[in-house]
């Protein structure tokens, strides 16, 4: 059996997956930007509209254990997942960063605002009529995305580990979906339905998803935010 491909992980800096997904072909209107705190105040100074946000936290034992019985839940009583909801597994060691950023960008592809182009249209074209496992194994040979998830993985403002480096945080991506709430990670079997939401209340709702998990390990203070933002800056 070959070994798992593995990537250089990507820093979780605004400024770095902003550039990135300009890169791969998402409209320049769209950004990311630090969600600083989630109570409503801090909430309100993240510019409209909110397309996902994008979670970084360690995944310690407690964390994992409550993943694994959730996952076993769902599995046992079952979930509604729509259609519409763009999922894919990871199979490249330390690319959840990447995954994170294609589970935000191709489940808003639709919207009027998201037309996208580029590397990254061509990756949903070829990847539309895929399972998630496919659409992982496409990635690994997707030269386009290797080449700028290489190039961005090397723009932080710490000095990247080597891609031999297994990394203890790992993104996530919340999207809003066909009146859901997703919770969309490569390391999971299928895409966690958080329950309705809608375009306004998107982003409390999926504040209230990032408390729940930071309450599995409240021991565990590093978790890291962003939102993928199509607003101008409020300040």
């Amino acid at each position: 059996m070959s070994a798992k491909p593995r990537w250089v992980p990507l820093e979780s800096n605004p400024e770095v997956m902003t550039k990135y997904i300009h890169k791969i072909g998402v409209p320049e209107m769209w950004r990311f930007v630090d969600v600083l705190g989630l109570d409503d105040d801090l909430l309100g100074m993240i510019p409209k509209p909110v397309a996902a946000l994008i979670v970084l936290f360690p995944k310690g034992d407690k964390i994992k254990s409550a993943e694994e019985e959730m996952c076993a839940k769902i599995e046992k009583e079952g979930q509604q997942v729509s259609d519409g909801v763009y999922f894919m597994k990871q199979t490249i060691g330390n690319a959840c960063g990447t995954i994170g950023v294609l589970h935000a960008v191709l489940n808003n592809q639709n919207e009027a605002d998201f037309k996208l182009a580029g590397i990254l249209s061509e990756f949903a074209e070829k990847t539309k009529g895929m399972d998630g496992a496919e659409r992982g194994a496409h990635l690994e040979g997707d030269v386009g995305i290797c080449e700028a998830h290489s190039t961005s993985a090397q723009e932080g403002q710490t000095q990247a580990p080597p891609a031999e480096e297994s990394v203890k945080p790992h993104f996530i991506a919340l999207v809003h979906k066909d009146g859901s709430l997703y919770e969309l990670d490569g390391c999971k079997p299928f895409p966690v339905n958080h329950g309705q939401t809608n375009i306004d209340s998107f982003l409390k709702d999926a504040a209230g998803v990032c408390k729940k998990i930071m309450a599995l390990d409240p021991s565990e203070l590093n978790f890291n935010i962003m939102a993928l933002t199509g607003g101008e800056p409020l300040f």
